[in-house]
């Protein structure tokens, strides 16, 4: 137990099978019209069934589950971790300025989606309680929590924006990256979509299409009941000649794909790609409220343009086809611009013990914060869409953060 007062109890969970899922999908997705399935009960103790987001690997759940009345009214997905790796928002370079004035920045504590740079409300709040307050209780819990662990920091990334600003107004480090999104402007069809983009990028990306499907190859969408083990099979080799090659060795093991499939098949979407009968490619989608996020995507054959029509474009389809409003297509990725996906700030927060390394740290992120605005824009200059068309510049564009939060 971390604190109590009065009826209110922030309880430290080093292991979600502790709590009810209900209870925690109450607080994680209280509306299904935007459901975001990286922060379900099911998704993240698969993490921890499997063994992968576990204290052995550096992810020693710590998750704060704040209770009033003996109702849970507020959840923090919190792990205390060893090192950096697995975030996506990376600060190893305050690890290593901090170490070498001899300080230890390891253990720190994270709230966070392992493995997975998606944004989404990481302060999880019952919605019969008040926001602000239980968004600062909950940040208060797992500052008190880093005191008595000797934590050197606590961190919230892919926050939502709102989630952003009114941490920041309390007094956390505010930091800004850059993803990539495609946004549905109403397209009944994939033509529509391209109708909107300019003429040279209309071209390339039919051409792309095209090059992607020459030899042979087929596509196949499978979801829901339709996925079995043998497709995770296929899939799992995909995934893992990509890990090994990103990082080493892959963060996910086999077995967290089988549960997955069990406990949140109808959200699973595999894009495979097959020639003489044979998988040789694929993606796993999650399928959200209104969003499609893509996430993971291996070959074990090389073909041109196949990673543009498998992670990409047959995403964008499948949003178009079942009304979904955006496409999140992972991390990072200039080269997503030219295929209709525009950037879009990505947001976290830092709370550091230290006052002379927060100093620091805020110094930095004022110039970073900066330059992500400055390379935002510039690139939204460079959007793939027609001047006055949905979706470019000068045309409407969704707000991601305004919607999620």
């Amino acid at each position: 137990m971390v604190s109590a007062r009065d009826d209110l109890v922030a309880k430290v969970v080093p292991a979600l099978a502790t709590v009810p899922a209900a209870a925690w999908d109450a607080c994680a997705n209280p509306d299904p019209t935007c459901h975001n399935p990286f922060l379900s009960y099911a998704f993240l103790s698969a993490l921890e069934l499997a063994g992968c987001a576990v204290a052995a690997k550096g992810w020693a759940p710590q998750h704060i589950v704040l209770e009033r009345g003996g109702n849970v009214i507020g959840c923090l997905p919190l792990y205390l971790k060893s090192h950096s790796r697995g975030e996506y928002v990376f600060d190893t370079g305050w690890a290593d300025a901090y170490a070498r004035a001899g300080g230890d920045y390891y253990p720190k504590l994270q709230a966070a989606v392992p493995f997975t740079p998606v944004p989404g409300r990481r302060l999880l709040i019952h919605p019969d309680a008040d926001t602000a307050e239980t968004e600062l209780l909950l940040i208060a819990a797992a500052r008190d929590l880093a005191r008595r662990l000797g934590a050197s920091s606590v961190h919230a990334t892919f926050t939502t924006e709102g989630e952003w600003q009114r941490l920041g107004a309390a007094g956390l480090l505010q930091r800004t990256d850059q993803q990539f999104h495609w946004h549905n402007q109403g397209y009944r069809t994939f033509e529509d979509f391209l109708a909107g983009l300019a003429s040279r990028k209309r071209k390339t990306v039919r051409k792309e299409r095209a090059t992607a499907l020459a030899p042979g190859l087929a596509i196949e969408h499978v979801l829901g009941r339709d996925i079995t083990e043998a497709h995770w099979d296929a899939f799992f080799k995909f995934y893992t000649d990509t890990g090994s090659r990103k990082w080493g060795s892959p963060y996910l093991n086999r077995k967290f794909f089988s549960l997955l499939g069990a406990a949140m098949r109808e959200r699973c979407l595999l894009v495979l790609a097959k020639r003489g009968g044979r998988y040789i490619a694929g993606a796993l989608n999650l399928i959200g409220g209104d969003t499609l996020y893509g996430r993971y995507w291996g070959a074990i054959e090389h073909h041109a343009c196949l990673h543009f029509e498998v992670c990409y474009y047959q995403a964008i389809e499948y949003a178009i086809a079942h009304g979904l409003k955006r496409v999140e297509a992972g991390a990072q990725g200039e080269h997503k611009l030219a295929r209709g996906y525009l950037p879009a700030t990505t947001y976290s927060v830092h709370w550091i013990a230290d006052p002379s390394l927060k100093r620091a740290v805020a110094k930095y992120l004022e110039g970073e914060r900066r330059y992500v605005a400055e390379m935002g824009a510039a690139l939204a200059e460079q959007g793939p869409y027609r001047k006055g068309a949905p979706g470019s510049v000068e045309g409407e564009v969704c707000s991601l953060a305004d919607e999620q939060d």
